[in-house]
């Protein structure tokens, strides 16, 4: 075993057994927790703004050591067992599960393939604690104790790991992998299917305004919304043509009813990974947006990060590396219907990683949105990528 401090005495950093654990002050009452089998952490992509200088007592003995940042203290044994416990109290905060007969350690990576791990997390459960957060899940549920949440976004699903406790402490799963969070009465797990390192926060507050004030310092404040954005948006699914779309906005406007936005949805495209209205359905979308415009009404696209391999832009994609790809090469993500040709289509992703990806598909929409007037869209078609929506039975 080894645990020295390291950064200045900013961080407290734990070894053994091919192990490093490094746990360091990431703002007001916090400490960000990273794991890894390899000889140091990678700064990957994620949520967090840099880290503001902290005060931090580092204490290291024969039988582990401890970090402090404000609030929060955390505590690592000899052998790596971690607890956070409150600095002017001692109360316990959150515990990992210690070893038991035939399971995993607390902290468990299982060999995938290249630098990716199979990353398991476990804590202890505390009797009578409530967990709140987490984001958007359609479980009907305010106290997420006893659900199983998967970490994958899709499309009635926002997943934000970040969950509140009624013993005064919040968690952060910092890892850009799909996985779940199982918040069981009989212990809490944490998943990532294939991550290169553990990444978490523990933050220590007072209140509950507190714990959001904290994690907004950590990850940003999001600017007003303009005041258009609060009135009514209209949308439907979907839109057939421009005139479709208009007629509905004129009825509005004729009932002196309230709207702000309205919504061309999908397959207003040629085809996916194309940008552009379809000239036939929709022939003029600047003229469609002036007289939107004059009713006061914005228009919103949806925009999705499909392409169709008979799409124009398809070749030139594969060819430059834009497209997501598996260790095995580029595959379809999806299957799903498109304008032409009639029948499902495995559809590819763009690669959002690659600079010039993004570069590339900023053009095309600039080209066929931007252009006409429009500037509010959004990103969409967040649905898993096994399953295939049957539109000969759905009604629109």
């Amino acid at each position: 075993m080894a645990l020295f401090q390291q950064d200045n005495n900013q961080t407290l950093v734990w070894q053994m057994k091919g192990e490093t654990v490094w746990i360091q002050p990431w703002g007001t009452d916090t400490l960000r927790v990273r794991g890894t089998m390899a000889h140091a952490p990678q700064d990957l992509p994620g949520a967090l703004l840099d880290a503001r200088p902290s005060e931090t007592g580092i204490q290291i003995g024969d039988e582990g050591g401890s970090i402090t940042n404000g609030k929060i203290r955390a505590e690592i044994t000899a052998n790596g067992h971690i607890r956070f416990v409150r600095s002017d109290t001692g109360s316990m905060l959150l515990e990992e599960a210690k070893p038991e007969f035939f399971l995993p350690p607390e902290r468990h990576y299982q060999g995938r393939s290249s630098e990716l791990y199979h990353i398991t997390v476990r804590f202890r459960a505390q009797p009578g604690e409530r967990f709140y957060g987490m984001g958007q899940y359609p479980n009907g549920q305010l106290d997420q104790k006893g659900c199983v949440l998967d970490l994958i976004q899709v499309n009635n699903q926002v997943p934000i790991p970040f969950l509140i406790s009624n013993r005064g402490y919040g968690f952060i799963w910092h890892n850009p992998a799909v996985g779940r969070a199982e918040l069981a009465d009989s212990g809490t797990r944490w998943v990532a299917e294939a991550a290169r390192q553990i990444d978490y926060l523990v933050i220590a507050a007072d209140s509950y305004s507190e714990l959001m004030t904290r994690y907004a310092d950590l990850t940003g404040y999001p600017p007003m919304l303009p005041a258009w954005a609060s009135g009514f948006w209209q949308c439907k699914l979907r839109y057939r043509t421009q005139e479709e779309l208009l007629s509905v906005a004129r009825e509005y406007k004729r009932r002196n009813l309230p709207i702000s936005v309205i919504v061309a949805d999908f397959f207003h495209w040629t085809l996916q990974g194309e940008w552009r209205f379809d000239p036939v359905n929709w022939p003029d979308p600047a003229g469609m947006v002036r007289e939107l415009e004059d009713l006061g009404i914005k228009l919103m696209v949806s925009i999705w990060p499909t392409v169709n391999p008979l799409s124009e832009n398809f070749e030139l994609m594969r060819d430059k590396g834009w497209l997501v790809r598996t260790e095995r090469g580029i595959a379809p993500q999806r299957i799903f219907r498109d304008p032409r040709p009639e029948g499902p289509v495995s559809m590819y992703y763009y690669d959002t990683t690659h600079p010039e990806a993004r570069r590339f598909v900023w053009e095309r929409v600039r080209e066929g949105y931007y252009k006409h007037g429009i500037r509010v869209w959004w990103l969409d078609a967040c649905e898993p990528g096994d399953e295939w929506v049957d539109f000969d039975n759905l009604h629109f």
